[in-house]
């Protein structure tokens, strides 16, 4: 197993100007492993063929990450930031799942 340090994504809601509200992205720093490390390319109509990648990272978490577990959205691993789709809570650690590249939507702050 080796060792994970790196940063995790969460969305949080705000209002933006008067009646407009967007997802803001906060980070923060987190230590932990890496549990599996897989790849998988998948056939698309595309020319190039999409990569998933079906790692998982057991990282330990603070109150921050037990309280917002529900709104983490990436990790950053190996300098691509890597959708999270599963979150499993084993105190003191939570496990994430992640999938495919993450897209990251601008908002429109004007």
């Amino acid at each position: 197993m080796s060792k994970f340090y790196g940063a995790i994504g969460y969305s949080v809601t705000e209002e933006i100007r008067p009646g407009v509200w967007g997802e803001k992205i906060t980070v923060r720093d987190y230590y932990g492993d890496v549990i599996r490390n897989t790849r998988q390319y998948q056939s698309s109509d595309n020319l190039n063929d999409n990569l998933n990648v079906s790692n998982e990272f057991s990282i330990v978490a603070d109150p921050f990450a037990y309280a917002n577990f529900h709104s983490m959205r990436f990790i950053e691993y190996m300098g691509a930031k890597w959708k999270i789709s599963n979150v499993e809570v084993q105190y003191p650690r939570l496990i994430l799942t992640v999938g495919g590249v993450y897209n990251e939507q601008t908002i429109e702050t004007a």
